[in-house]
């Protein structure tokens, strides 16, 4: 007995049709490829010794920390969370500047993008993957710098110590914000050289832990024109002052979980404005 009109309708909706099974799998296969441009830029960046030696350089930071809290009574814990996390900051934020801007011009120098954009591989897809290698990259050298803060807030006291813990939320945004001056370094990499990348990439750090100095220069500025250009910056470059939470956390301060939340939102919403931005520069150029 065949199938009535309704049934066979019915299955039909059930059933995935051909064309979802296909863009499903295509999907998966971007997916795998996105997976592979990350893996080898966490491996090509794990490779470079520069990464050992700045986290070498935080860990004897931070053991030099210990020593100057050990002189200082009673502000031991405060030196330590505070040249902790500025050093994990400020050396995590070279490190992803001074490798995000060579993620895309190392590729063109050595050739090697030409060969990779012959595969059925996208430009967008070639970005994406080289900063979700570069962002775990950065989750292992934060994790690692981490681990020495509370390691030493632990040495310090001779035993346990809440902060051990209460410093890695204030940890995490320093990571987001990390994430955020990857994608800048990645935006600049894509059209301009490296030297300038790194300029560029280092002046948005500096300006956009200045956003509320912006947002006020705005506001009181007499010429038009400086009105609208400190508001359009205000506007167009990161707001780090969000992340800003050393100071807190070496009073022992936890930000909120909505702060966290925010503040993690946000992060991720402009890194994919600027995976857009990039992609859509990456798209114009000719390698040839």
């Amino acid at each position: 007995m065949s199938p009535s009109p309704t049934d066979a309708t019915q299955q039909d909706l059930n059933a995935p049709s051909h064309a979802a099974e296909i863009s499903n799998s295509s999907f998966g296969l971007g997916v795998r490829r996105t997976l592979a441009i990350a893996r080898n830029a966490f491996r090509e960046a794990v490779r470079d010794r520069v990464l050992y030696n700045l986290v070498l350089f935080v860990l004897l930071l931070t053991a030099g920390a210990i020593f100057l809290g050990e002189l200082s009574a009673g502000q031991e814990t405060k030196i330590i969370i505070d040249l902790g996390l500025s050093a994990m900051l400020l050396f995590g934020v070279f490190i992803a500047i001074f490798v995000g801007v060579g993620l895309v011009y190392k590729e063109i120098e050595r050739r090697t993008l030409y060969a990779i954009l012959t595969k059925p591989i996208g430009r967008g897809q070639f970005l994406v993957g080289k900063f979700l290698g570069l962002c775990l990259t950065l989750a292992v050298n934060v994790a690692v710098m981490g681990v020495g803060v509370s390691l030493a807030l632990i040495y310090i006291r001779r035993g346990w110590d809440p902060l051990a813990i209460k410093i890695w939320p204030a940890i995490l945004l320093i990571y987001f914000e990390l994430t955020i001056m990857t994608g800048v370094a990645l935006l600049f990499s894509t059209f301009s050289s490296p030297a300038l990348s790194a300029l560029l990439t280092f002046f948005v750090f500096l300006i956009g832990h200045f956003s509320a100095d912006l947002k006020g220069l705005a506001n009181t500025s007499p010429n038009v024109a400086a009105r609208f250009l400190f508001r359009g910056l205000y506007y167009l470059l990161p707001n780090l002052t969000t992340y800003s939470v050393i100071t807190p956390a070496a009073h022992g301060i936890v930000p909120d979980a909505q702060s966290i939340i925010l503040a993690t939102a946000y992060a991720l919403v402009y890194a994919i404005v600027l995976l857009a931005a990039a992609t859509l520069v990456f798209n114009g150029r000719n390698f040839k």
